[in-house]
């Protein structure tokens, strides 16, 4: 496979698309105004702690207060310097926390109080009404390492197989932990496999920088505090995706190229040359067709190349995928119905993955596949979701309900979908996507001027409504006009508005005039 990043920055946004194979595979956005807090460390302060839900609402700074779950709370760093261990090959649980087990039994009031200090990292961004979820196991990706300040373990990798590769690497940790008095877990990534020293102890030296400075700013100030921000976007994805697949590593942004340059030297020297600024007066999107892949994104219906479509729809509880076949009838040389429902299904299955993380949906998403007989065939498809899911480094799991059809995706949740990241709630329907019929709102006027009629001491009667509600009420709905009337016994006169809202009227008394 090969990939792309196509990077357009214009000092108030950053875009990064991932081509796979020409194809947007990925989109990730950062407005400088409204820039993610995933990773960023805070000193924040127990503003509630909840016995019942074994959980606490920590002020850090931002519009909700974090969400803090019980089994995610330490006190100090020595407390669990004292837990850890250092002679396994891997962490315990998400990141090396061993002890957890011995703290099961301690309830979050014993933990918590109202008005405490607290140190806490975001793992997972707000998200709609709900605050950013905390963890005070801070952890820290680098190139090669991650660490992890409270918890004192070495981990390797399990795919860097070679028993001497491990031990050479948990050697260069231990060597520099020991020179410089650095307490601290460790794990080494994959991608330390068969790279010097130098890179190793360069991740060491950030992270013994940055953590030094956390405590110092930690000492200094008063919560709530942001005491280490999370990379830029560009930073972080070089960080965490580049590799030798990348065939370029596009840019329009002089700034922006010269910083992604320097990185590049400086992790990947190798990929260097493929750091290429785009000169072209044509915007860098739409020269690559991401643009297109953005718009076709912010839409329900998605066209697959057969004739078939998939429709996804985003709810606050889960997303709903269904496939239809569309103008898809297959070829007459098939034979069988269920060799189109087949094909359709899965040639569904790729475009379906890909919008998924093209979104960046999770959650709970069902898919609605077209019912298909064979059992051999339902399996295929089912493998087939599997397959493309691996594609995907958010972590997924498909679960297969065959006797409805159903293919149950969970995949993390970590920050906003692009739906929500690029658009906002329409002002007419408020999310809903519709809007009560012009019929519904001239039936709605009726019944409001009868329930008012004898508070009007005849007066003539004006209405204030939207224009396409005027315009029914004298073509289509004159019927109800001609009622609003009788019922009152008065003419009635009726005032269109541009600056009403479509289901939005106004019924008031009025003395004289002519009717409308």
């Amino acid at each position: 496979m090969t990939k792309e990043m196509i990077v357009s920055s214009n000092g108030h946004e950053t875009m990064v698309a991932i081509l796979e194979d020409d194809l947007v595979a990925e989109i990730f956005v950062e407005r400088e105004r409204h820039r993610g807090v995933a990773g960023n460390v805070y000193k924040g302060r127990v503003s509630k702690v909840l016995p019942g839900m074994q959980s606490s609402f920590i002020d850090i700074g931002l519009v909700r207060d974090g969400f803090l779950y019980v089994a995610e709370v330490i006190d100090t760093i020595e407390e669990f310097n004292k837990l850890a261990s250092d002679d396994e090959d891997e962490p315990k649980g998400d990141s090396g926390r061993k002890g957890d087990r011995e703290r099961a039994h301690l309830k979050i009031e014993e933990l918590l109080r109202e008005g405490q200090e607290i140190i806490v990292q975001v793992v997972k961004e707000p998200l709609g009404t709900k605050g950013a979820r905390l963890t005070s196991h801070v952890t820290m990706p680098g190139r090669f390492l991650v660490f992890m300040p409270t918890v004192d373990h070495i981990g390797v990798s399990r795919k860097i197989e070679s028993r001497e590769e491990r031990s050479r690497l948990r050697g260069i940790v231990r060597e520099f932990r020991e020179a410089h008095g650095f307490t601290g877990g460790v794990i080494i990534r994959t991608a330390a496999a068969s790279r010097p020293k130098d890179d190793i102890v360069s991740d060491l030296e950030a992270f013994h920088t940055i953590w030094t400075e956390i405590r110092q700013r930690n000492e200094s100030s008063r919560a709530p505090a942001v005491l280490f921000r999370e990379q830029s976007i560009v930073s972080r994805l070089l960080r965490d995706l580049l590799t030798e697949d990348y065939q370029a590593i596009r840019i329009d942004n002089p700034q922006e190229h010269q910083r992604v340059l320097e990185l590049v030297e400086r992790i990947m020297p190798s990929l260097a040359p493929k750091v290429k600024l785009y000169t072209k007066p044509f915007p860098i999107f739409e020269e690559y067709g991401v643009q297109a892949e953005i718009e076709k994104a912010l839409k329900s219906k998605v066209w697959l190349k057969s004739g078939g479509s998939i429709v996804i729809n985003q709810t606050e509880a889960l997303v709903a995928i269904d496939v239809n076949t569309g103008r898809f009838v297959g070829k007459k040389t098939s034979g069988r119905l269920e060799d189109t429902i087949v094909k359709t299904n899965l040639e569904a299955v790729k475009e379906i993955v890909r919008q998924i993380r093209l979104r960046d949906l999770g959650g709970i998403i069902v898919l609605d596949l077209i019912d298909m007989e064979d059992k051999k065939n339902r399996q295929k498809v089912y493998q087939a979701v599997e397959q493309e899911l691996k594609k995907d480094r958010s972590p997924s799991k498909a679960l297969q309900v065959s006797d409805f059809g159903l293919v149950i995706v969970t995949r993390k949740r970590v920050k906003q979908s692009l739906e929500r990241v690029l658009t906002e709630p329409c002002p007419y329907c408020s999310g809903s996507g519709v809007i009560k019929s012009s019929s519904t709102i001239c039936y709605e006027i009726l019944s409001e001027v009868r329930k008012i009629g004898p508070e009007l001491n005849g007066h003539r009667l004006l209405l204030r409504v939207n224009p396409d509600i005027a315009r029914a009420l004298k073509e289509e709905e004159s019927d109800v006009l001609k009622d609003l009337r009788q019922s009152i016994g008065k003419d009635v006169t009726i005032k269109p508005d541009v600056q009403l809202h479509h289901e939005q009227f106004d019924v008031m008394a009025v003395e004289g005039g002519s009717g409308g």
